[in-house]
């Protein structure tokens, strides 16, 4: 029994339920991670399988766009009111159902008489009242207004503004508390510290009025739109369902409330909307998700077009006209799940698409129900996924081990994902399956390593054992396959380095035995950092000498150049280890001698593997590589530069900052190799200065190989003037020598530019 309630209750599941808890309350508090996660798997969702576009004969909306061909033909917004007047008049005489405006006309007409007589100076007076008594513009427009079936637009503004308009005139929304105690509506939603109105002149005749204003998440997406919004304790509709309102003639909405919050908008009754009216359901806040749709070109007409009366008509009469703008510069673009830019006004359009739709069959206008849901239930259901697939970890991941359990992890994780989906596609609800998943997986991850970190500790014995003779890497590489450990090695493409300190001998005679160890160990633990941060393996310390390696025993596919960046990074580690050593000389009252490392990389085919006897072998690496690595680190000090990297070295590492060095035999070596210096890294490769250095240190070695000794001495001086900066003026030195050299003892005709080393 006692060692069932260990297993049972054991560390790992006190752990996970620990967890658990904590992930049911983050849940609770649903903070902008988990917001943003489960939004966005929605709009994946939505991006899968967008709503359908409606044939363009069953739609009931178009928009009339004031876009850039407009503004060039009619001229800049905003356009006089008369125009604005000629546009509804155009669209009353299609048919249009009702024509809705995604704009807010705020300030008088620039061009009213009042206007024209102030800007014109010197007017005669019978003039100036002749043009005064004439109508104003916005009274032109007003008139027409009251004329035609128009819903004028209003903007909430997040600043408190002085309110110019007054009071609206009418209200079309009414309130109908399903219970007794209910709250009123405007409790549950955020207020808008201002309505920006039309002219008064302009909203008197409209037939309705409603707020295009649209509220994006955090991350500037529209994902759900207000039906009422709240200004000084009122409440007043969307642009889109007051359009719906005004199109079926119903002369109020109804915002129905319970204890909860807002349920919904009753828009009209079932003798307008078959078969049973329309009633547009919302969460508490009075806020709906569309299902959107892709961005379609069809629902737009031009506003130019519709001027000059050339649009074809059906695409007007009968229907909901939003008059808006695709214009950029009008700055009313918005992001949807599905389409990064479109026009604002297309979402109403879309609303309305949402709420609305035509039935061939029954040849009415029926209640298309596309909005996505999110039913209170839905929440609940949440909760009790994380908290299943929560326990089912707990009670299987230390019985079943990782691998079995990461199948019971998809079988969950599949389970919640399929049902997510197959309601978001049959019934648009909007199950959060992500959360779920990400629980589980947490609880599922923990759970595992703590199994794991059970199981490592029987390996530190191994690691532990083996750690002062092999590489990190090799350490691992045997803990996990022992079987390793025994003699044989592989042939592999492979880049070695080679790190000597120049003029070791007269530094080390300043220090007894002690301070010569604390000395190298000072020098090669940052070298040595630097080359295991870059994925290399040490082979070996040769007193002041570093021998390491890339691509074993773990493939590396950029091995050529990891070597070359630790070569470079190596170099910028002398600067800061000097400083410290030459403050160290000056505390003890003894010279400091700068040290100062020389570097050769070569790359190429190597064996490597453990080699040695049967009772003691090292893990290295053998072949001509290795020694033409070994060689070209001593000829860095012949050639006056920090890194020499052979030919195969060079050719894959096209990006970083190299030159040509020469021709050359190396001692033990029958044939020429190409040799580099390595300068710098991929920024200075690029930089103008290096790549005309470059140009011409090729310059000069091609004079020189040509025997053209007066041209490569002219090259060599222009190529001093830049060598302290890429610190190299010992390699023109060297070449000078060799050109004065060469003037005074020609090679002759045969000679193939080929200079052969006689030292290491």
């Amino acid at each position: 029994m006692k060692k069932f309630l260990k297993r049972a209750f054991g560390l790992d599941r006190l752990v996970g339920l620990g967890l658990l808890a904590a992930l049911l309350l983050v849940s609770r508090l649903d903070p902008y991670p988990v917001q943003f996660l489960r939004e966005k798997s929605f709009d994946i969702y939505q991006q899968m399988m967008p709503r359908k576009t409606p044939d363009p004969k069953d739609r009931l909306v178009t928009i009339i766009d004031i876009d850039e061909r407009s503004l060039q033909e009619v001229g800049q917004w905003p356009w006089s009111r008369k125009t604005v007047a000629e546009l509804v008049v155009a669209l009353h005489n299609m048919g249009v159902g009702v024509t809705a405006f995604d704009v807010v006309f705020a300030e008088p007409d620039r061009m009213n008489p009042s206007g024209v007589v102030d800007s014109l100076v010197g007017l005669d007076e019978s003039v100036r009242e002749k043009i005064l008594k004439l109508e104003s513009n916005d009274e032109t427009l007003g008139r027409i207004v009251s004329q035609a079936n128009v819903v004028l637009g209003q903007a909430g503004y997040w600043d408190q503004l002085p309110n110019k308009a007054g009071k609206p005139f009418r209200k079309s929304v009414a309130v109908r508390k399903l219970t007794k105690d209910a709250p009123e509506p405007t409790d549950f939603l955020t207020e808008v510290p201002t309505l920006i109105r039309n002219l008064a002149v302009l909203e008197k005749g409209a037939k309705g009025v409603g707020v295009f204003s649209l509220n994006p998440s955090l991350d500037g997406i529209i994902r759900e739109v207000p039906m009422v919004t709240r200004h000084d304790e009122a409440l007043y509709p969307a642009l889109s369902v007051e359009a719906i309102r005004v199109g079926f003639q119903v002369s109020t909405l109804m915002a129905e409330v319970d204890d909860f919050g807002i349920k919904g908008i009753g828009v009209a009754p079932k003798s307008k909307v078959k078969p049973k009216g329309l009633k547009i359901n919302t969460n508490e806040r009075g806020l709906v998700r569309p299902y959107f749709a892709p961005h379609d070109k069809r629902l737009y007409v031009s506003a130019v077009d519709v001027l000059k009366g050339t649009v074809d008509k059906s695409l007007i009469a009968g229907k909901i006209a939003f008059v808006g703008t695709s214009a950029v510069g009008l700055l009313d673009i918005r992001s949807t799940p599905i389409d990064p830019l479109i026009p604002g006004v297309e979402v109403h359009a879309q609303v309305v698409e949402n709420a609305l739709a035509i039935d061939r069959e029954l040849g009415a206008v029926v209640a298309a129900e596309q909005f996505l849901t999110r039913p209170n239930l839905i929440k609940g259901a949440e909760i009790l996924s994380i908290a299943f697939g929560g326990l089912l970890m707990i009670i299987l991941a230390p019985m079943l081990g990782a691998t079995r359990s990461l199948f019971v992890f998809v079988i969950v994780a599949g389970s919640a994902a399929s049902t997510s989906w197959y309601l978001f596609t049959h019934e648009r609800i909007l199950l959060d399956a992500t959360f779920a998943v990400v629980s589980t997986f947490l609880l599922y991850s923990t759970l595992t390593y703590m199994n794991f970190t059970r199981e490592e500790a029987a390996k530190k014995q191994t690691r532990d054992a083996f750690s002062k003779y092999l590489s990190p890497d090799m350490v691992n590489v045997v803990a996990e396959n022992p079987d390793q450990l025994k003699l044989g090695g592989q042939k592999r493409e492979m880049t070695l380095l080679f790190c000597d300190v120049r003029g070791f001998t007269t530094i080390s005679e300043q220090f007894d035995a002690e301070g010569l160890t604390k000395l190298i160990n000072k020098l090669l633990t940052p070298l040595t950092n630097v080359i295991l941060a870059r994925r290399g393996t040490i082979d070996k310390y040769m007193g002041d000498c570093i021998m390491a390696f890339w691509n074993a025993p773990l493939d590396d596919p950029e091995h050529a150049k990891h070597g070359c960046l630790s070569a470079l990074a190596m170099l910028k580690e002398m600067e800061p280890l000097n400083s410290r050593l030459e403050q160290e000389a000056k505390d003890e009252g003894r010279k400091h001698i700068p040290l100062k490392v020389g570097l050769g990389l070569n790359s190429g085919e190597c064996v490597v593997g453990n080699m040695g006897s049967d009772q003691r072998f090292d893990y290295s690496v053998l072949g001509d590589t290795v020694n033409l690595a070994s060689r070209l680190e001593g000829q860095s000090k012949t050639y006056g530069v920090h890194v020499v990297i052979g030919d195969k070295t060079h050719a894959q590492v096209p990006t970083l900052a190299t030159i040509e060095l020469d021709l050359i035999k190396v001692k033990g070596k029958l044939e020429a190799v190409r040799i580099f210096a390595l300068i710098g890294d991929e920024d200075m490769a690029v930089t103008p200065e290096f790549k005309t250095f470059k140009t011409t240190v090729d310059d000069m070695l091609a004079k020189y190989r040509a025997q053209d000794w007066d041209g490569a001495q002219a090259a060599c001086d222009a190529c001093r003037a830049m060598a302290d900066t890429y610190e190299c003026p010992g390699f023109f030195d060297l070449y000078e020598q060799r050109i004065h050299d060469m003037r005074a003892n020609p090679p002759g005709a045969d000679w193939d530019g080929v200079f052969v080393a006689t030292s290491k």
